[in-house]
Order: structure tokens, then sequence, then C-alpha cells
């Protein structure tokens, strides 16, 4: 007897952080568990989280997320305090642990989130190792960004005649 395994509809995905790849160049990502309270699961399955203007620290050996905020719902217990920008514990392997390290500490590195996501039932958090970027990167960044677009609509137009030609055929 075979068992049918049938996904969920929608999207994994509980909350991205849009400026990091603005702001920093990710050179290599992890994904890291997170240690949460039984409000801040229920609270992130109704959508209510903000990675935005969050960061990673890496303290005695452990890694941190911090300012990253959860809203708790309305309907939260009363015996529960709920703190939504409370310090969370990041579940990496020693390993990774030790190298992430070695890194931020030595070569001067960043380790922001990147993404806030469900994988089964666990949250996971996928931490970018980046470098800061000046001001004139983003501005190339952004140059490159418009001369793709510019070059994709010139392609897609290719073949066709434009309308102002049609219009003012003599």
């Amino acid at each position: 007897m075979s068992k049918n395994k049938t996904k969920k509809g929608g999207d994994s995905t509980i909350a991205l952080n849009k400026k990091a790849r603005h702001e920093y160049f990710i050179e290599d990502k992890y994904e890291a568990g997170l240690a949460l309270q039984g409000w801040e699961v229920k609270s992130l399955r109704a959508g209510k989280a903000n990675i935005g203007d969050s960061y990673v620290l890496v303290q005695n050996g452990e890694a941190f997320l911090f300012g990253a905020t959860i809203t708790p719902l309305n309907v939260a217990s009363t015996h529960v305090v709920c703190d939504p920008t409370r310090i969370r514990k990041l579940l990496l392997q020693k390993r990774e642990l030790e190298r992430l390290i070695g890194l931020v500490e030595r070569q001067g590195y960043t380790l922001i989130p990147l993404a806030m996501y469900w994988s089964r039932a666990w949250v996971k958090v996928e931490i970018g190792l980046a470098k800061g970027k000046k001001e004139h990167d983003k501005r190339e960044d952004l140059k490159e960004r418009e001369w793709q677009r510019d070059k994709d609509r010139m392609m897609k137009n290719k073949g066709r005649r434009s309308w102002t030609a049609l219009f003012y055929q003599v």
C-alpha cells in the first residue's frame, strides 16, 4: 500500500529581508534553526514577523538573532509575558558556528538574516555571511539593474514595429 504525500498549497516564506542584498555583498548562506516560544510559533503561522532591521551576533560560542520582531496575537494567553523583540537563539552545528566565529572576528564579515521560512514544522532562518557595500557599489548595482531591464525591453520589441512608426507612416 503506497501513501501519497501531498504538499500544502501556499508559500513557506514567513519574512524576507529585502534591504540585505542592497546593503551587503552576500558571500555565503547558512540555514539555522530558531529557538521559539509557543506564542511566537502561533504568530509566525499568522505571518506577523519582521526581520528587516535584525542582525546576528555570536557570543560565547552561540549565535543569537537580535532585532527580529514577532508581533504577538491578540488572543495570546494572559499568563505569558510576550516580548516581541526578545533575543532568540539560533541553532547551528558546532562546525558551522566555529567557521562563522572565525570569519566574523578575523576577517570582518557580518551575519545578517536573509529570510525566515517553514521547513516542515520547523522555523528556519537563512543567514548570509556578508560584507558591507560602499555607496558607489550600490549605484553600480542600480545602473546594472536598469541596463538589464532596458536590454530585456529592447530584445522583447526587436521584431515588432513601434507604435510611433505605424502611426506616422508616410
